[in-house]
């Protein structure tokens, strides 16, 4: 496995310099900033994702503020104890995309978000004070405990949400399959741990964190 300098060096070469591959990469909130974050924001976020999955996201931002009033802004309780009624009602509703599995899903994702919450004080603290050196971790739990959160569904709600953290896309994954860590799309645990031990083997090397990381390796390949 190359070291993070050899990948970067690779990045560089191929987007014109180090300056460029660092340029724009998004700055990840502190564990305390995130466990400030209003529940309703978290599930608003669970819920874009679950509603962008398998179909063009500029069709759910146009939809978004109606999306959030029909969902009354994502109150969590309200949310959590939705009636049939109105379940049934949001499925005769034109301001959202009208899926009932996605639909339940965020009402489900609701009650994971009340009980976390009743839990850690918040679901951000949660989130925030899940370690870096188990990310893969989180992404598991997200999937195992959520609704709808698998695949790169919760990986882009974090990092949408300010949680340092990287994303296994095509280019993501290309590297780290070069680099021998995985053969594939990590399945197994196993494979998650490799992908693990790699990221916190490349934060060692050069101090940078898992965002910043994940957005240098995705430039390194494609």
């Amino acid at each position: 496995m190359r070291t993070f300098d050899e990948i970067l060096a690779i990045a560089a070469d191929r987007k014109g310099g180090v300056e460029a591959v660092l340029a724009d990469i998004p700055q990840p909130k502190d564990a305390d900033t995130l466990a400030a974050i209003p529940d309703d924001r978290w599930l608003s976020a669970m819920a874009r994702g679950v509603f962008s999955a398998g179909i063009s996201w500029k069709v759910v931002e146009a939809k978004w503020p109606e999306i959030e009033e029909a969902f009354h802004g994502f109150d969590v309780g309200r949310v959590a104890l939705m009636s049939e009624d109105w379940f049934d009602a949001l499925l005769a509703d034109r301001r959202i995309i009208r899926s009932a599995p996605k639909v339940r899903a965020i009402q489900e994702n609701a009650v994971f978000v009340q009980r976390v919450s009743g839990e850690s004080g918040s679901f951000g603290r949660r989130i925030g004070d899940w370690p870096d050196t188990d990310f893969a971790g989180l992404l598991m739990w997200l999937k195992a405990e959520g609704a709808r959160l698998g695949g790169a569904t919760g990986a882009y709600m974090l990092r949408a949400m300010g949680r340092d953290g990287y994303i296994l896309s095509r280019d993501v994954t290309a590297r780290l399959v070069a680099e021998g860590v995985i053969d594939k799309p990590p399945g197994s645990k196993r494979a998650w741990t490799a992908v693990q031990e790699a990221f916190s083997t490349w934060s060692a090397q050069s101090g940078r964190g898992l965002t910043e990381i994940s957005r240098v390796l995705a430039q390194s390949t494609g």
